[in-house]
């Protein structure tokens, strides 16, 4: 046991260093761009995941405290010069706000019904955005003034530099996860998902850990979207808001594996990379071919191994485990 750990250890270790050094190896803007992209959704995923893995609670609009976190923060820059560092951590606060009453409200529902009214929330704060004209640009969004090198305003001229910020978030994210997996409030979780009555009939508080990590995981969404904000330099109601967040995060921890720690982080780095790549490549003659193959690699997951990738590797290690203790 002793050796495993050291050696899982040491991967990480290997890894980590992997991804600290992989801009100073690859110069290619375009590739650095996608690298980016993988971070920022694996985060989002790894804070869906909290919600929709472990608790199983399948919620469909995560794209409400994208948004959230990326209006706070834009509107405390350009209206007050409030630097976006302290306006990504405002806009988790008003995300966790915002998510007592719509938990309030949508956790009295279960199953698809849940679903939906999750998704409803996220597109009722897209519309009442587009109505927001003196205090949030409307529909007609704004951009974000380009300020330079300006790293304690969030703004750099080198791609690498916002490669970091996302690397830090993910590890926030993973650590965030990875501490509650392991505490009582992760078998808690785990046992909401698996029978939320059973759970309640042994004496969990079903209500109030689902409302705890609630606010942990829209906390770590609106985060999400005060980055993504700053590295397009632009917002506006259908980018803040896009139904798309709140898709991706919940299909990459699907591919992945829901509730487990990398699985939101495999399921990022297939899917996106796939989309990356195939747009580039298609996108010009081949117009949704990345949608396509989405649906494809879902449909497979879904019906071959609803572990996701996460417990395709699991269940090839405990099998090579197995024949070792055979031999042994």
């Amino acid at each position: 046991m002793g050796g495993r750990q050291t050696r899982g250890w040491l991967w990480l270790a290997a890894g980590i260093t992997v991804l600290i050094a992989l801009p100073l190896l690859v110069k290619s803007s375009f590739a650095i761009d996608i690298f980016i992209r993988i971070l920022l959704f694996a985060f989002i995923g790894v804070a869906w995941n909290l919600m929709g893995g472990y608790a199983k609670q399948l919620s469909l609009g995560h794209a409400a405290y994208f948004g959230l976190g990326a209006y706070t923060s834009t509107i405390l820059q350009i209206d007050f010069g409030v630097s976006p560092w302290i306006g990504m951590i405002a806009g988790g606060v008003v995300a966790m706000l915002a998510s007592l009453p719509i938990g309030w409200l949508c956790f009295r529902l279960r199953g698809p019904y849940f679903t939906i009214a999750t998704i409803a929330t996220a597109q009722a704060l897209m519309l009442i955005f587009l109505k927001f004209r003196d205090l949030a640009w409307g529909a007609e969004g704004t951009t974000i003034p380009n300020l330079g090198n300006a790293p304690l305003m969030m703004q750099f001229e080198a791609k690498s530099s916002y490669y970091y910020v996302a690397l830090g978030l993910l590890a926030l994210g993973l650590a965030i996860t990875y501490k509650i997996e392991k505490s009582w409030m992760g078998y808690y979780l785990v046992a909401i998902g698996e029978d939320e009555d059973a759970a309640e009939a042994i004496g969990v508080n079903a209500p109030k850990i689902k409302r705890d990590i609630y606010l942990i995981s829209s906390f770590l969404t609106a985060l999400a979207g005060t980055f993504y904000t700053q590295y397009i330099y632009f917002i506006d109601p259908a980018t803040a808001f896009n139904f798309n967040v709140s898709i991706e995060a919940a299909l990459v921890s699907i591919v992945g594996g829901i509730g487990t720690l990398w699985g939101p982080v495999i399921g990022t780095v297939l899917l996106e990379t796939t989309s990356a790549l195939l747009q580039s490549w298609l996108g010009s003659s081949v117009g949704g071919i990345q949608l396509t193959v989405y649906s494809l690699i879902l449909m497979a997951v879904i019906l071959w191994r609803p572990t996701g990738l996460m417990g395709v590797a699991t269940e090839a290690y405990q099998r090579h485990i197995r024949r070792r203790a055979v031999r042994a």
